[in-house]
């Protein structure tokens, strides 16, 4: 016997658990993606949402950083990627996503993203859940690989391979 969403002893429909890992992802490194394998394994459905950061000189654009992030997360069933413009918050309440995740590598950047959290939550009643980066990445930042691979460092095991290979045709070219 089967029953349907109508029927009062089939119980209470399942609440899908979902959470936004935003970022420039400028480019995408292994400590982004320890952050959101781990968010994969707490939510039914993730969504990575790639922003252009005004603040930031990108080297990729949105559209491959979306690209590159698509091919490094297709192994996880529950995580589909995504570009904005404009508030966090706003693409939370626009997708019906009630928590952002974020992951801290140091003391700065719990500051400056406690501030954050605290302006989404009162914006929208958005939360963040702050996830303490694996040791290992600690010192990873999109930034610092940009500057290593555009002055020829070795950063092959900062990044998966297929954004490795983009880093190296994108130096070159710049050369």
């Amino acid at each position: 016997m089967s029953t349907s969403a109508s029927d009062p002893l089939a119980g209470p429909a399942r609440i899908i658990r979902r959470a936004v890992c935003p970022g420039s992802f400028d480019p995408v490194t292994n400590g982004h993606l320890d952050i959101i394998g781990r968010a994969a394994q707490l939510y039914d459905e993730v969504v990575v949402a790639v922003f252009v950061n005004q603040s930031k000189s990108s080297m990729f654009t949105i559209e491959e950083r979306r690209d590159m992030l698509q091919e490094v997360t297709a192994g996880y069933g529950n995580v589909r990627v995504d570009t904005f413009h404009g508030l966090v918050v706003t693409y939370c309440r626009d997708h019906d996503i009630p928590v952002i995740v974020k992951g801290l590598r140091a003391v700065s950047d719990f500051d400056s993203e406690l501030q954050m959290a605290q302006m989404n939550r009162g914006l929208a009643g958005i939360d963040t859940l702050f996830m303490p980066t694996n040791p290992e990445y600690s010192f990873l930042a999109s930034s610092l690989v940009k500057e290593i691979a555009k002055w020829g460092g070795d950063v092959s095991s900062l990044v998966p391979p297929n954004v490795l290979k983009r880093l190296q045709e994108r130096t070159a070219s710049t050369e």
